[in-house]
């Protein structure tokens, strides 16, 4: 059985070292053949370094490396291509002199490689011009280019707009150089997290064509469930593979959707133990720094309805948060809507992993609860499971009482029915039950309704100063349960907050047969 390449995104060295790969020869072929200019945006920890070196490995002529390959006996590798791979992955960047320092260092790689030397007293994009010139000079072949986390001096500043906006503009000068020279370039390939606008970044390089939501190179990076069972076969005998794939899959790119190989190769590592491998890599404070700047409705965040505008929109002038979401992997696509007016794609969490962690952050932001969040979910999930809805008033009351009075003291939080509700989302989604918000039935939309082992929670939230009984009302009037009726179980429950006491004042259940 062949060993696992963890942290691993040198090509040379899992083929050399016999270890588990996933062939990404044949869409590196059509890339190669059917274009020069490419962009791709992927989540963190998805392989994308490790395809940039597959490619790097290909022009470079190492035939040698794609025995038993797709590409083996497709390519012409007596042609040998000078490339030039510049990654800004390490290090932090928190000023532009910072940022200029690391990119001559950066810079020094391709130059031992290329046998080139930069003049002395050059800026960066100069250094970086000469390179491609001088190497089209020295090796008679034009010039392929590989940007490996493009994006990262501007996201390192992303809550600081201005700081942002300067790597921005550094970046775009330096970026810019490709246009003025592609006359000495064969091909092109940039990768990064984020997505920013091609106007504020990449401005002239119209022929950079963008696959990130192509079909055709869906699987770019990650494995597919296929992939799984026959690479990793041997891995992963005896795993509960739906169990696998619920924890772990749902990456959807509009194709076939993908793991994310970090998250798999660590479950195989671990003996099969179901833990969030991904999401404990990052750092995702930014997100309660952004979440600080609006009020957001949490279950509209993970089941937003988004036209292409919105995805692809996103620059330090203008931050969509669910854009950031999407593109960093803690939103993904569910379906794609038909639209007469233009491409809508409904969004949610991927997977178990991504729900279950991001809905604990939330809960840290809406709460500032750490210590006794772990109680909380612990006692809501056996309650749900016997159907004590007498316990869920009592938990629920607790809840809400153990949430420091500075949360409120500090913004407007308890003025917003939204904000008791994004609470009780937040704590239930965090548990990975199946949880659909503001669900649609023939007569009207319910807050939020709860499906657990043939079980179904329908809940309605109302904000008044007296307990009215307003909200049980509404669910029996609107008739919610009704799309419900197959179920073995199903419970009405109406909840009323108060903006004063900033807890429970009515609550009231039905269970309907």
């Amino acid at each position: 059985m062949k060993k696992l390449p963890i942290g691993i995104q040198t090509f040379s060295k899992i083929i050399e070292g016999e270890l588990a790969y996933v062939d990404k020869t044949p869409i590196a072929l059509q890339l190669i053949e059917n274009g020069e200019f490419y962009f791709l945006s992927r989540p963190r920890r998805f392989g994308k370094s490790l395809f940039l070196d597959t490619l790097k490995e290909i022009f470079e002529g190492n035939k040698a490396l794609f025995k038993g390959l797709y590409i083996y006996d497709r390519w012409d590798w007596n042609v040998k291509y000078p490339v030039l791979r510049v990654s800004l992955g390490s290090g932090v960047h928190k000023s532009i002199d910072e940022l200029e320092e690391n990119l001559h260092w950066i810079l020094k790689r391709p130059q031992r490689e290329l046998g080139i030397e930069c003049s002395g007293n050059l800026k960066a994009k100069q250094c970086f011009e000469q390179l491609l010139v001088s190497a089209y000079q020295k090796y008679g072949q034009k010039v392929v280019v590989l940007i490996d986390e493009y994006d990262k001096p501007i996201l390192d500043n992303i809550t600081d707009s201005e700081v942002a906006r300067a790597m921005r503009d550094t970046m775009k000068d330096f970026y810019g150089v490709i246009k003025d020279n592609d006359a000495y370039i064969r091909f092109v390939f940039i990768t990064g997290v984020s997505k920013f606008s091609k106007m504020n970044l990449f401005s002239g390089l119209n022929n950079l064509e963008d696959i990130t939501l192509d079909k055709n190179f869906s699987t770019i990076c990650g494995y597919t469930h296929h992939d799984l069972l026959t690479v990793f076969k041997e891995h992963l005998k005896g795993a509960d593979m739906e169990k696998v794939r619920e924890w772990y899959n749902g990456y959807n790119y509009l194709g076939e959707k993908v793991y994310n190989p970090f998250d798999i190769l660590l479950f195989i590592k671990k003996n099969f133990t179901y833990r969030n491998y991904w999401w404990d890599t990052g750092n995702p404070s930014f997100l309660i720094d952004m979440l600080k700047t609006g009020e957001y409705f949490i279950p509209e965040l993970e089941h937003f309805v988004a036209n292409e505008e919105i995805l692809n929109t996103f620059d330090v002038d203008r931050i969509e948060l669910v854009a950031l979401l999407w593109q960093t992997g803690y939103l993904t696509i569910e379906e794609q809507l038909p639209s007469p007016f233009a491409i809508k794609y409904k969004l949610t969490t991927p997977n178990k992993e991504v729900q279950t962690s991001l809905n604990s952050l939330f809960i840290s932001y809406l709460t500032q609860q750490t210590t006794q969040k772990l109680k909380f979910q612990d006692k809501l999930y056996s309650i749900l499971a016997e159907a004590d809805l007498e316990g869920l008033q009592e938990v629920l009351f607790s809840l809400f009482a153990s949430i420091p009075y500075t949360n409120f003291t500090n913004n407007q939080l308890a003025e917003y029915e939204g904000y008791y509700a994004s609470v009780v989302y937040a704590y239930l989604s965090s548990l990975g039950l199946h949880i659909i918000p503001e669900d649609i039935s023939n007569l009207d939309r319910m807050d939020l309704s709860i499906l657990l082992d043939g079980k179904v929670f329908i809940l309605e939230f109302k904000l008044s100063e007296k307990a009215s009984g307003r909200a049980l009302e509404q669910i029996k009037e609107k008739r919610y349960y009704e799309k419900f009726m197959d179920q073995d179980e199903v419970y009405l429950i109406g909840i009323e907050f108060s903006r004063e006491k900033r807890n429970i004042i009515g609550y009231e259940w039905e269970r309907i047969k």
